[in-house]
């Protein structure tokens, strides 16, 4: 009889939280393979791994300073996809510092090579669970925004306890965040964005910071496909903002 193997890093064998992911192997274009083995040390953050793939290890806080050079505000993207937004942003905002964070290698590749192109120099990349990174990665308070765009909203109800907003993200999110700090989110998914609503209402280090039902949509997130192709099926897209108390 053949021993079993571990296929998959990430189990929940390692856990004892559901993550907000599947993280399958996926094949990478080759250009996307060029730019992750030629630029991958100058853009992607080398985090200490617990047990899982995408893990934090315990103790191992990043020096920022260290990481870009320069103080300067950070801002932070979970679930940064293809890096349209935090590209933009970073292009448009070269006195801050951007940290995008994503479980998808082939999405960071193409994020590093339009980033090569713009000859970024205040965007760094990390190939993490992002609340680990966030409570055990990160400084606390040095997180200037937080941004949540469109994640998944695991529409089964029998996944939505994978959901990544929920009451202990929204501590990690406090502790990572500055006083003052700004934490944005946006969904396609009604429900989705009433639970985000709920969850971060209730939390005692968070106040809304707009007023009526729903914030006005962030002028500094950048327009996408994935959007326009929400709107196009008829989904409001919900956006909030929550300032650290």
């Amino acid at each position: 009889m053949q021993p079993l193997t571990q296929k998959n890093s990430d189990s929940s064998t390692f856990r004892d939280k559901p993550v907000s992911f599947v993280r399958r192997s996926g094949r990478m274009t080759p250009s996307q393979e060029r730019a992750w083995a030629e630029h991958h040390s100058k853009y992607v953050i080398d985090v200490p791994r617990g047990l899982a793939a995408t893990s934090v290890a315990e103790g191992s806080t990043l020096d920022l300073e260290a990481l870009y050079g320069r103080e300067a505000p950070l801002v932070v993207e979970v679930g940064s996809g293809q890096g349209h937004a935090i590209l933009h942003a970073s292009t448009e905002h070269p006195e801050k510092n951007f940290l995008a964070v994503e479980v998808f290698r082939a999405g960071l590749a193409r994020t590093i090579i339009r980033a090569e192109a713009a000859e970024l120099t205040n965007l760094r990349l990390a190939e993490v669970n992002a609340p680990e990174l966030l409570e055990k990665g990160l400084p606390a308070g040095s997180v200037d925004e937080l941004w949540v765009f469109f994640p998944d909203p695991w529409a089964k109800v029998r996944h939505q306890k994978r959901r990544l907003v929920n009451s202990d993200f929204a501590r990690i999110a406090a502790q990572a965040l500055r006083p003052g700090g700004m934490l944005r989110l946006a969904t396609d998914w009604e429900d989705y964005a009433e639970q985000m609503r709920e969850v971060l209402d209730a939390a005692p280090d968070f106040a809304r910071d707009f007023s009526g039902d729903w914030a006005e949509r962030f002028d500094g997130r950048v327009l996408t496909a994935f959007e326009q192709k929400g709107a196009a099926k008829g989904r409001a897209i919900r956006d909030l903002a929550y300032r650290r108390a």
